[in-house]
């Protein structure tokens, strides 16, 4: 459909063809001409005739058409960014007068919104459960997004925050709730502070200051300009603005400390009135009469609790008071049926990330009763004596229900025993599960397989319910699939890597049928998470099982992909593949073929090198394999002391590596020393003993206040072990000093 004359007639007859049409807007997408066209009309070019009225009209009929085709359709969605419509949308901002008719610029800002939010939606990650995120604009939307967040795009668009208009305020606060889905994203809109401040700030630095070195909007400068206005924009009367600034606040406040912790202190205005906190306002709106504003409060104040207890140098537990507020109004939308499924969708993932890997939280919730009210809210929408059948018609929003049922029910079960036998036992979900491991949609299979692997956690559990029932066994063959969603086999691996540990008795039925061939193709997956979670299933097969199976299984895989894996750029992959050597080699013969397989030299390279990384991870389990090793025969305890670089890297972890590895290096030196004498000169040589003496002699102990019972207990094992090792060296093996 090309327009031929554009005029507000033509366009207002395009805008009603598309409104809430997906398949007229794929089709108009096609056409190169008429995107280009409507994009042409946002700046009014020098053909348009008529006054200044109607070029205006014009250009807000073309914006409306735009907002229109972005949503619902990634084909329109492609196509206008390919046209640069975000980018004419900017430009045409950037030269706003204060006489731009408020029609003109609250269209402008909504357009703009809808491409950002629309961009964001493909681009991901999803905020509310599992959406596609295969479609062939994505790299486009990538781009798009990107720039929307650079500094000179957003000295554009965010002045708008505090425009007159309260329609083109809450636009730009919604593409901000909407947009923000990554820490580099929050940043830059955490750090911006207006042009005019910038100029003064520079204005007033010394000649030799860096022009870096100073940011005036920085996130620690009370919570920075965007959230100083977002906090004012909450005290709107209009409770659309509310809504908008309480979701804009909560996507700058996810997983940032700096923003979450000022909005959880509140912020000192510029008369230096210390005002209500952005968490207080939030939590008081959490009693809202719109429902809208409770969830978008209820959002804010979850992520401003848990950010602000995130301080990676002192972190602290989560405000117990203020999450009870939200827990509260979270459970009673869950357990009303007069909801809106939507309603009650969000409400579930609301809970979700409050007390996601927070035992405490899990805890208080299950005690409020939060477990009950979502299973009933399951089984209200799968009825037991249908579960096997779930109708693969029914409405996307009872699905997208279910799946965010099921995933905070996941979360709950994640922390404790009693939660996970009372799902079993007590609310008999397992039956709602297995349907669901089946279900058409992928969120839901997604959730189901993340219920699986909390379930899996107990030991118990594991061995009765999961075999019993017949789950273990769904969730084996869903991980199978050749042609399932990679997010569901990822879900479904990470429950496989508990059920294949050595107390599962699903173990040797998962083997017998092609687990390990399973493992070995999603080690060549593209896909990072695969390839380190099939790492991990293998790394429980082989620990403390038979010869025999630690062989089939590691030939199966492959020494040489192994070999491949301890090299990886992944320090994760690392860190499993070195797992996996360290299970292995548990015995002499076993030594012996690790030796063998991977060669004595190039072996003690591999290991220097993790021995030597920047990553805590990796050095630990290559510690521990040494240590393993060590046990091995003379000749291979020969080579060890033979190269030229292990000592001085087995020396460098005794000396400033965490207590974790301090103690698998000193079991290594132990193991080395103990037996013959020649060995002793090489590590006087080394320095080793020296170190092992500084160990034995330092009198100092961590103070209980910065070290847990474990880590104290750590450090008195690896003075033990020192000791004995030191009396080897000094003394000889045969002339040891108690």
């Amino acid at each position: 459909m090309t327009i031929r004359t554009v005029n507000v007639a033509t366009l207002k007859k395009v805008k009603n063809t598309v409104i809430g049409n997906p398949s007229a807007k794929s089709a108009l997408a096609q056409d190169e001409l008429f995107v280009a066209t409507l994009v042409d009309c946002l700046n009014a070019p020098d053909h348009f005739d008529g006054p200044r009225g109607s070029q205006d009209d014009i250009r807000v009929e073309a914006a409306q058409i735009i907002s229109s085709l972005s949503y619902g359709s990634p084909e329109a969605l492609r196509s206008l960014l390919r046209a640069d419509a975000h980018q004419a949308f900017l430009y045409a901002i950037s030269r706003f007068d204060p006489s731009e008719p408020v029609a003109l610029k609250s269209a402008f800002a909504r357009a703009l919104r809808t491409l950002a939010s629309a961009s964001a939606e493909l681009v991901g990650p999803s905020q509310w459960g599992l959406k596609d995120d295969a479609s062939a604009g994505r790299d486009d939307a990538k781009l798009a997004l990107d720039y929307f967040f650079q500094v000179e795009v957003l000295d554009i668009y965010l002045p708008l925050l505090v425009d007159p208009s309260p329609q083109t305020s809450m636009s730009i606060a919604q593409l901000l709730g909407a947009a923000l889905r990554t820490q580099n994203h929050r940043a830059a809109v955490a750090e911006w502070t207006p042009p005019a401040d910038r100029s003064k700030e520079v204005r007033g630095r010394r000649r030799w200051e860096k022009p870096d070195t100073t940011v005036p909007g920085a996130s620690g400068k009370q919570g920075g300009w965007a959230a100083r206005t977002l906090t004012s924009l909450l005290r709107s009367r209009d409770s659309k603005v509310q809504e908008a600034a309480l979701s804009a606040l909560a996507a700058l406040a996810k997983d940032n400390y700096e923003v979450a912790a000022t909005l959880a202190k509140g912020i000192v205005d510029r008369s230096g009135v210390d005002s209500s906190s952005a968490l207080s306002l939030a939590l008081s709106l959490c009693k809202s009469r719109s429902t809208d504003v409770q969830l978008a409060a209820s959002l804010c104040a979850t992520h401003i609790i848990r950010a602000s207890a995130s301080n990676h140098h002192h972190p602290t537990p989560p405000d117990l008071a203020s999450s009870l507020i939200v827990m509260h109004v979270m459970n009673r939308m869950i357990a009303s049926p007069t909801e809106s499924t939507q309603t009650r969708s969000k409400a579930c993932f609301i809970l979700n990330f409050l007390v996601m890997d927070e035992k405490e939280l899990c805890q208080t919730a299950f005690d409020r009763g939060s477990l009950t009210k979502l299973a009933t809210l399951v089984k209200s929408i799968s009825p037991l004596e249908k579960a096997t059948e779930l109708d693969e018609d029914e409405p996307e929003s009872l699905c997208c229900l279910r799946e965010a049922a099921l995933t905070a029910i996941a979360v709950l079960a994640i922390a404790d025993d009693d939660t996970r036998r009372d799902i079993t036992d007590n609310l008999r979900l397992i039956p709602i599960l297995t349907a669901a491991l089946a279900h058409p949609h992928t969120g839901v299979r997604y959730a189901a397989c993340q219920c699986v692997r909390a379930l899996s956690r107990s030991v118990a559990v594991a061995r009765t319910s999961l075999v019993d029932s017949g789950l273990g066994s769904n969730l084996y063959q869903t991980f199978l699939k050749q042609d399932e969603d990679r997010r569901v086999t990822y879900a479904a691996l990470t429950a496989v890597c508990n059920l294949v540990s050595e107390y599962s008795p699903l173990r040797q039925p998962f083997l017998d049928q092609g687990l390990v061939k399973r493992l070995s193709q999603l080690l060549r997956s593209g896909h990072a998470e695969l390839r380190l979670n099939a790492l991990w299933a293998i790394k429980n097969l082989v620990y403390r099982c038979s010869s025999g199976l630690k062989h089939s299984v590691v030939e199966e895989i492959g020494w040489k992909d192994l070999d491949r894996l301890l090299l990886d750029s992944d320090p994760g992959v690392q860190e499993q593949a070195f797992y996996i050597i360290r299970n292995f080699a548990n015995c002499e013969e076993d030594i012996e073929m690790v030796f063998q397989e991977f060669g004595p030299e190039h072996l003690l390279d591999v290991l220097v090198l993790a021995l030597e990384s920047k990553n805590g991870d990796v050095v630990l389990q290559a510690a521990f394999t040494l240590s393993n090793l060590a046990n091995g025969s003379t000749e291979y305890q020969e080579q060890i002391l033979s190269h030229p670089r292990i000592l001085k890297a087995v020396r460098s972890c005794l000396v400033d590596a965490p207590m974790e590895v301090r103690r698998a290096a000193v079991c290594c030196v132990l193991q080395l020393a103990g037996n013959n004498t020649w060995k002793l000169q090489k590590m006087h040589d080394a320095g080793i003993d020296s170190t092992l003496r500084h160990i034995c002699e330092y009198t100092g102990t961590m103070s209980p206040s910065v070290a847990s019972p474990h880590v104290m207990g750590l450090e008195r094992e690896v003075k033990a072990k020192a000791r004995e090792a030191l009396n080897f060296i000094e003394h000889g093996p045969d002339m040891i000093v108690a």
